[in-house]
């Protein structure tokens, strides 16, 4: 059992004991039940408390029982509740540090609540795509009123307990707490305090209605509808609380049961919890077991102040590490700096943060023209020139100065991370740690694991990005790694489209309409196009073979790198993102098109999105065939927090998983047969081709 039972005086105990939020799985569930039935058949026992071991009163459900046999059984959260409501003698939740979801919902299933301050309170079931399963939508309305809990559900987020504890006429809680360290005893006390008061109140039993109810629940579904258009939960969350106020509470638990199965078998919700596992998942390595002993980082040093390495050094200065940035000349280093100011001010001037902190980071931050200066950090990033020769320059400088167990770290996003290692004289101390532009902001890293790169390293840097709040997904070592691998068979993909009839704002809308972020040349735009320039060149000499259109050249040639010269795929206004098309670039297609004798054609939207996500598919599969990710969750957690690919579609695996591998490679033979296309491209990757075969999918 994952629950314990103790008796203290006249008062039993339950305590929820599955680490490390309680989540309410099977056999915690069964653990309450017995817990319940042995403390009312306990004469001597004549009230219950229900309460968290650790860090949490639950956090909820256990996800990983969604969609299997466990979650079915009995006692199911609804059984586990109705015991609850229906004990003779009172039980009280005393509530602490996290109560969400689930564990939300069996606190309001009690007949009194004594809260810790501190507490995060929220039923965040919207954000797997579902809404609260287990009376959420019906109880909460209830103690909070219809607004307030409204807003907590569609929302998903969590508020602290002291917070609930000032909303007006709210009646989740009984008794707040002066601190948690009095939670236990206070519980005790309230619990014998209400121990011979009859009858047992009810949740359900409160009144449920708002003033102006048709009125405001139209308002509500306008406000998601506009905020939410391609999750199908929110506006069902709606629904549900609109049918607390109009239903009587029985009547209203099925309701919300119906809308819930309903939105756990949507694509949206199957896709938000495939995610929510993989980011999980992302941090385990398979032959890196989590006991692996981690080096110490107290302290950072940068190598480059410009807009990379600014964003990089503010990531640690936000988690109260101190950082050492490092440049060859001084209006290098101050240009940095005002930068990363600018950058503190704006969220200053937003609220966003306090002057006081933005002083203390700042006070974190200090620079220096020489390498020697750097000998005391533990962990040091260059994000100098993407060159090896450069590179190399660097990692000589830092084998001679750091200090023996100083983590190496390279920000490339393309090179030979071995290549650089062996630049040292200890390559088990380097690693690649790949930023996301712009660096403060992006959640992804990817960390790139060097044949040589030690188990301790990897275990410190996982930890470390867990620390500075980044997504990290291990990569092994290949160009471009796992996201730029894949990325560029996208790119390509969107050149032959040019070449057979589109625009690039036709692809571009195309992907956007999918749910993109935007659509390839509008981030082309935003990368610089002479990034890509600079890796076909590359390709040219490397891979002769290797078909590309040549539109991309054409632009590069007029000068045209993208929203950094103001123009690129569209034309840009100073200070502002829009992409506004050019008729100049539109004509250089045609002409290019028509040098070729191609005759345009009208492509489908359908098309578009197919050639592009299935590029990105193909390319996967031989990624995880030649184990340069770990798992397939991992390059849809690359997707998703690096290249803005749709949340609620999961990642481009996930994707291909619900189209159906059988159908992506049907589309592949077919987009093979296209003479102006690179058949040999098209060809499916060994693994997809095998798992298609078998009728598997990649997870």
């Amino acid at each position: 059992m994952t629950a314990e039972y103790k008796v203290h005086g006249p008062v039993a105990v339950i305590t929820l004991a599955n680490p490390p939020v309680n989540g309410l799985g099977l056999s915690t569930r069964q653990g309450i039940v017995d817990g319940l039935n042995r403390a009312n058949d306990d004469a001597a026992v004549t009230s219950i408390v229900i309460t968290g071991a650790g860090g949490a009163f639950s956090g909820g459900a256990d996800i990983k029982e969604f969609g299997t046999d466990k979650s079915l059984q009995e006692p199911n959260l609804h059984s586990v509740i109705a015991a609850v409501e229906n004990s003779p003698k009172p039980v009280v939740a005393a509530i602490h540090s996290v109560c969400m979801g689930g564990g939300l919902e069996l606190a309001l299933g009690c007949h009194y609540r004594v809260a810790a301050p501190g507490c995060s309170v929220a039923l965040p079931e919207v954000k797997l795509g579902i809404l609260p399963g287990a009376g959420g939508t019906q109880r909460l309305p209830r103690v909070l009123g219809v607004e307030a809990a409204l807003n907590m559900i569609v929302s998903g987020e969590a508020i602290k307990s002291e917070m609930i504890g000032m909303l007006p006429g709210q009646k989740l809680f009984d008794k707040l707490v002066a601190s948690p360290e009095e939670l236990a005893a206070e519980a005790l006390a309230f619990a014998q305090s209400v121990a011979d008061v009859r009858p047992l109140p009810l949740v359900r039993n409160l009144p449920c209605k708002h003033p102006q109810g048709d009125a405001y629940f139209q308002f509500a579904r306008n406000m998601v509808k506009g905020m939410s258009k391609n999750f199908p939960a929110p506006a069902k969350c709606v629904d549900a609380v609109e049918a607390a106020t109009k239903r009587k509470f029985a009547d209203g638990l099925l309701f919300e049961r119906e809308l819930f199965i309903n939105l756990m078998w949507t694509p949206e919700s199957r896709s938000l919890r495939h995610l929510f596992l993989a980011e999980r998942a992302a941090s385990k390595i398979p032959d890196v077991p989590s006991d692996t002993p981690k080096r110490d980082i107290k302290a950072v040093a940068v190598i480059g102040a410009g807009t990379m390495g600014g964003g990089i050094a503010m990531n640690f200065l936000n988690a109260g590490i101190p950082v050492k940035m490092l440049e060859m000349k001084q209006e290098a280093l101050d240009r940095g700096i005002a930068t990363i100011q600018k950058n503190y001010e704006t969220q200053v001037k937003k609220g966003k943060l306090k002057q006081d902190k933005y002083e203390q980071r700042m006070a974190l931050l200090s620079t220096t023209l020489s390498y020697d200066d750097l000998k005391d950090a533990d962990l040091v990033i260059e994000a100098v020139f993407e060159e090896i020769g450069v590179k190399e320059a660097v990692f000589k400088e830092l084998d001679r100065v750091m200090k023996p167990g100083a983590i190496l770290a390279s920000n490339t996003s393309t090179l030979d991370v071995n290549k650089i290692a062996h630049f040292t004289k200890r390559p088990q101390d380097v690693v690649g740690l790949h930023f996301f532009s712009p660096a403060n902001v992006m959640k992804l890293l990817e960390v790139v694991r060097g044949d040589a790169t030690a188990k301790d390293v990897l275990a410190t840097v996982m930890a470390i990005a867990k620390k500075i709040k980044k997504t990290a997904v291990v990569s092994g070592v290949c160009d471009g790694f796992i996201g730029n691998r894949m990325i560029e068979q996208y790119g390509r993909q969107g050149g032959f489209l040019l070449d057979e009839g589109c625009t690039p704002e036709q692809v571009d809308k195309a992907m956007e309409k999918f749910g993109m972020a935007m659509g390839p040349f509008r981030m082309g735009d935003l990368a610089g196009n002479d990034i890509g320039w600079a890796i076909r060149k590359r390709r040219y000499t490397e891979k002769p073979d290797m078909k590309y259109s040549k539109t991309a050249d054409l632009l590069c040639e007029k000068g045209r790198f993208g929203q950094k010269t103001g123009a690129g795929w569209y034309d840009y206004v100073p200070g502002k993102r829009d992409a506004i098309p050019n008729a100049e670039v539109v004509k250089m297609i045609e002409d290019h098109r028509a040098s070729l004798g191609i005759t345009p054609r009208k492509i489908s939207d359908e098309e578009i999105v197919q050639r592009l996500v299935f590029a990105l598919v193909n390319e996967a599969a031989y990624i995880l065939e030649e184990g340069i990710a770990n798992k397939a969750s991992d390059i849809d957690v690359v997707y998703i927090f690096g290249y803005g690919f749709p949340v609620y579609r999961g990642g481009p695996l996930n994707y291909a998983n619900e189209v159906g591998l059988f159908n992506v490679v049907q589309a592949m033979n077919r987009f093979a047969k296209n003479p102006l296309d690179d058949a040999a491209f098209w060809k499916p990757a060994p693994l997809l081709a095998k798992l298609a075969a078998e009728g598997k999918t990649f997870n």
